[in-house]
């Protein structure tokens, strides 16, 4: 018998769930980014105005670009396509995000905020490292 030879795993319900699990974290993930662009579609002159109150410049840029990023970076997460490339630009886009909007850390607010978006950047780097899980 060649030892070389790699064994093929049977198919059970452990290995069909191992399959799927990268997808389904994908579209946990990817909720957050989409629930949130749409929420800035439903009320721009609210996002510009707090874009403004943070001091950054070209608040309607930025509102085009944060809705831009999340939705198709979201729809775009979910349906694997160029993966790691969008995973990093989320990873990104959520620890700009932290350090622009919510690094008043003596507000406990912000602070979870803050961690929040670490913890998804977290996340979206395992994304980055192993892409879609096993095939």
């Amino acid at each position: 018998m060649n030892t070389a030879t790699a064994q093929i795993a049977p198919v059970t319900a452990d290995n069909r769930l191992i399959r799927v699990l990268p997808l389904v974290g994908r579209v946990l993930i990817a909720a957050i980014f989409i629930l949130s662009g749409l929420s800035k579609i439903s009320d721009p002159a609210g996002t510009m105005a707090y874009i403004a109150s943070v001091g950054l410049p070209l608040p309607a840029l930025g509102l085009a670009g944060a809705v831009a990023v999340e939705v198709i970076g979201g729809a775009l997460l979910i349906s694997g396509y160029r993966l790691r490339s969008v995973a990093a630009a989320l990873a990104l886009f959520s620890l700009a995000t932290a350090v622009f909007f919510h690094a008043q850390l003596g507000d406990q607010n912000q602070f979870i905020h803050f961690f929040k978006n670490v913890a998804m950047a977290g996340g979206l780097l395992q994304i980055v490292a192993f892409g879609k899980g096993r095939d």
